[in-house]
């Protein structure tokens, strides 16, 4: 059985199934577009921040690894028709409870990681200031994932749950 298919002995008893954890994609790369890719890797080679793989013969963006620079190089090198000429990201960031300013601790890493200021610290009384991230700005490029020293920025495909 294919491994995005297998389901816990747990999960089969109670009649649940497992659903596969959400793979970001680069930019310009659809859900539908995504089923051209052959797995050639000339993309993952392509990125200049090494911030591409493959997961499950597709490619796949690791935001944690590091910030998409928009640069086209995956496109560019891609044999297939798997990206778009929008290169706009399929994702958008999230920002959870395990934030440090949250535990008390003032922060501001995704703040100041973040080219497109899309994340503000709203001041509070009694406690550092919290992180606010504007979706309209946002372009989910990964650079406050990848230094979040907390691991509290994570990212959820669009149209997906807040």
């Amino acid at each position: 059985m294919p491994a995005a298919a297998s389901i816990s002995r747990r999960q089969l008893l109670k009649g649940r199934t497992a659903t596969p954890p959400f793979a970001p994609r680069p930019p310009g790369v659809t859900e539908v577009s995504v089923g051209h890719c052959t797995g050639c890797a000339a993309c993952v080679e392509a990125c200049p921040q090494d911030i591409l793989s493959l997961s499950a013969g597709r490619v796949r963006l690791l935001p944690e690894l590091g910030e998409c620079l928009f640069c086209g190089a995956c496109a560019e090198a891609c044999p297939e028709p798997v990206f778009d000429a929008t290169r706009v990201m399929a994702h958008r960031v999230i920002i959870d409870d395990n934030c440090l300013a949250r535990a008390d601790i003032t922060c501001m890493a995704c703040r100041d990681a973040c080219p497109e200021s899309a994340i503000i610290m709203r001041p509070r009384i009694g406690g550092p200031f919290l992180p606010k991230l504007d979706d309209a700005l946002c372009i989910g490029c990964g650079a406050c994932i990848a230094l979040c020293p907390g691991q509290a920025i994570t990212y959820s495909p669009l149209g997906g749950p807040p």
